[in-house]
C-alpha cells in the first residue's frame, strides 16, 4: 500500500476515534491539569498551524510546494500538530475525574497508533521530496 493512501486511511481512522471519544463524552478534560494541558496542546496546534501557513493540512500526507519548515516549534519537533493532537487526546482521556474506561483507552491508543502510522508514512514521502530531510530529522525529535 502507498503511503499516501496508509496516510489517507489512518487519518480517517484518527479522526474517527476522536469523533467516538467525543461522543463518549471522555475527550474534554474535566481535571484542572489536563484542562491546562489540553490548552497547550491547543496554542501548539495554533503556534504549528501558523508556522506551516495554509498548506498545513493534507489528508494524504503529500507534501506540499515551499519547501521543507524548520522554524517555529519544527525547530524541536518534526511533528508539532501531531504532538498536539495526542497532547490534547491523551490529557483529556486521563483528566476525567475517574479512571478512564477501557473504551476510551483502545480509542486513544488506536489514535495514537494512526498518528505513527500517518507519521511514517509522511516521513517517507517527504524523504524522497526535500534532500535536505535526513539531515533535519537527525537533529530534531519527532
Amino acid at each position: 500500500m502507498s503511503p499516501r493512501v496508509r496516510s489517507l486511511l489512518a487519518t480517517l481512522l484518527l479522526v474517527l476515534c476522536i469523533l467516538l471519544l467525543l461522543w463518549r463524552h471522555e475527550l474534554i478534560a474535566r481535571h484542572p491539569a489536563g484542562i491546562a494541558l489540553q490548552g497547550v496542546a491547543v496554542l501548539l496546534m495554533g503556534w504549528a498551524r501558523i508556522t506551516f501557513g495554509m498548506r498545513s493540512f493534507n489528508a494524504s500526507a503529500t507534501p506540499t510546494e515551499g519547501g521543507l519548515v524548520t522554524n517555529g516549534p519544527y525547530r524541536y519537533w518534526r511533528h508539532p500538530i501531531y504532538a498536539a493532537i495526542l497532547l490534547f487526546l491523551w490529557a483529556g482521556v486521563l483528566s476525567q475525574g475517574h479512571a478512564p474506561t477501557t473504551v476510551a483507552l483502545l480509542l486513544a491508543a488506536g489514535a495514537t497508533l494512526m498518528t505513527a502510522v500517518r507519521i511514517h508514512a509522511e516521513e517517507t514521502l517527504l524523504r524522497t521530496t526535500f534532500s535536505g530531510y535526513d539531515a533535519y530529522a537527525s537533529r530534531t525529535k519527532r
